[in-house]
């Protein structure tokens, strides 16, 4: 039988559609990733540099300097992994809120770059990467990861509920200073709990400058945070907060016989809290905005100092 067209309808061979998985998927990662990288905050690494420098003080005082440097590497890779994935997290309970904040409103969940599930299974993925990791590290550094995921994970929702996640905040960041010491010394001596406090602190002073650039926002979208609680006392308060943390260090420097280079760092440390004090007492959000970031550089500050101190004076 002929087909219309002349031809033999039993021979003509069938096209079918072709599909090829991995085109599909390169093209869905070539389109997505730019998202991916906004949801993890892979392009705005300050967080990853909070998170790093107290547990950098731990690991160098848990040592008496130099530490092990392959728990060092597994932190510093878990750093990143932990820090992506609070900020997926994040995202993520705040993906109908985000879009109401200036700040906050081109984040992928807002705009819908990327959908909830896919910002889960970020989450999902990063967080599993950093538990594996931790696993070349010993059961009480193991234990530790468990509480500090269960504080990551908690975090975003708090701030519904209380003015204070900043604490939680400070709770999460600041575990990887007795898991630090946990993964170099097996133990956790009185220090790391000095030092755990004033990672929390600071996380509190610092969290708070970020909060006053969003605070307009957040009160009429009824988000809490301490810099709505603290009013017209912030500044005085996120003050007394860092100079908390440099009192504590001291203290703990001054235990742990530290030397002059270590004190000289903190002296400088309090620079920056003065510079960030100034800039923000107008309480402009690009001028809150840049002092927070500037915390990066007062915990780094801390960190060189230690590192010298510990270079000259062993």
């Amino acid at each position: 039988m002929r087909t219309p067209a002349g031809g033999n309808r039993d021979t003509i061979p069938v096209r079918r559609p072709q599909f090829r998985t991995a085109n599909v998927n390169s093209i869905y990662l070539g389109q997505k990733l730019p998202a991916f990288v906004s949801l993890t905050r892979l392009d705005r690494p300050i967080g990853i540099y909070l998170l790093m420098w107290p547990m950098l003080w731990a690991f160098w005082f848990a040592a008496d300097g130099v530490p092990h440097l392959p728990s060092l590497a597994i932190f510093l890779i878990g750093t990143v992994l932990t820090r992506s994935a609070g900020c997926a997290v994040n995202d993520y309970a705040d993906r109908e809120l985000d879009g109401h904040v200036a700040r906050t409103s081109k984040r992928p969940l807002a705009t819908g770059a990327l959908s909830g599930k896919e910002a889960l299974l970020a989450t999902a993925i990063l967080m599993a990467l950093a538990f594996v990791a931790v696993l070349f590290t010993n059961a009480l550094t193991i234990k530790l990861s468990l509480a500090a995921l269960l504080l990551a994970l908690l975090y975003p929702f708090t701030k519904r509920y209380t003015h204070f996640p900043q604490v939680i905040l400070g709770a999460a960041f600041g575990l990887a200073v007795p898991m630090a010491f946990a993964a170099q010394t097996n133990n956790i001596p009185g220090v790391a709990w000095g030092l755990y406090a004033a990672a929390i602190v600071w996380a509190m002073a610092y969290d708070t400058l970020y909060a006053m650039a969003d605070r307009d926002d957040d009160l009429k979208i009824g988000i809490k945070s301490t810099a709505i609680l603290f009013g017209r006392h912030d500044l005085l308060i996120v003050g007394l907060l860092q100079l908390a943390v440099l009192v504590i260090l001291m203290f703990i420097g001054s235990h742990e016989q530290r030397g002059i280079a270590f004190f000289t760092g903190l002296v400088c440390a309090s620079g920056f809290v003065i510079y960030q004090l100034w800039i923000s007492r107008n309480r402009d959000s690009a001028k809150c905005l840049q002092a927070f970031l500037n915390n990066n550089w007062m915990g780094m500050t801390v960190f060189l100092a230690l590192f010298i101190d510990y270079m000259h004076k062993p």
